[in-house]
């Protein structure tokens, strides 16, 4: 397999579920200001839309959306330790939070935030909705480790969006359980080894 990533995106939750399931791939960063790879490959002739994560598998089909990727990856794991079984509720539980984060964490930071062209009232209300979600997320991490119990892929996509907060200034020190979550999630050696893969961790 290869993933096209680009360092800290919403492709970082992919490549830790990559790492996580012990799948064999190689990781191939892009530019998306330039939309080009590594090797200046234009990345518009690999993924028409331009944005990561995109997956090859071997057969050389492409495929794309983080949540749909991450439900993908956690099941190359035959014990599906990351999202569960089909039809179990330890699997709707994680794919309900899948689609959480990508609608209520994933579409509120971005475009908005990432835009300078953003109106300064549209920022404040995104903000505003991000502090309702980030309160909501603290409350529960104060009473379990995980957003479904225990560690699953709901877990590295949450913890990819909610990093971008250190990347657009919005602290999180009013959210305590949360910065703690935000630490069990990155220990973890996988993300350890996304992370430093994709260049921010030293």
């Amino acid at each position: 397999m290869k993933l096209y990533f680009a360092p800290g995106a919403c492709s970082l939750a992919v490549h830790i579920a990559l790492r996580e399931v012990g799948a064999r791939f190689d990781a191939v960063s892009v530019d998306l200001a330039k939309s080009v790879t590594a090797d200046g490959t234009d990345y518009r002739t690999v993924s028409p839309r331009g944005y990561v994560p995109l997956l090859q598998l071997d057969d050389g089909s492409r495929h794309t959306e983080a949540s749909a990727l991450l439900q993908y990856v956690a099941d190359l794991d035959p014990q599906q330790r990351l999202i569960g079984a089909a039809g179990s509720a330890r699997r709707l539980a994680v794919v309900e939070w899948l689609t959480f984060v990508s609608t209520e964490l994933h579409k509120v930071f971005s475009p908005w935030l990432w835009h300078k062209e953003t109106a300064e009232s549209t920022r404040h209300a995104v903000k505003d909705k991000l502090a309702t979600r980030f309160a909501e997320l603290d409350a529960l991490v104060g009473t379990q480790p995980y957003l479904a119990g225990e560690y699953s892929v709901a877990d590295a996509y949450a913890f990819t969006i909610v990093n971008w907060s250190n990347f657009l200034g919005l602290p999180l020190t009013k959210y305590p359980n949360l910065l703690a979550y935000m630490g069990r999630v990155s220990s973890r050696p996988a993300a350890q080894d996304a992370l430093r893969a994709e260049g921010l961790l030293k």
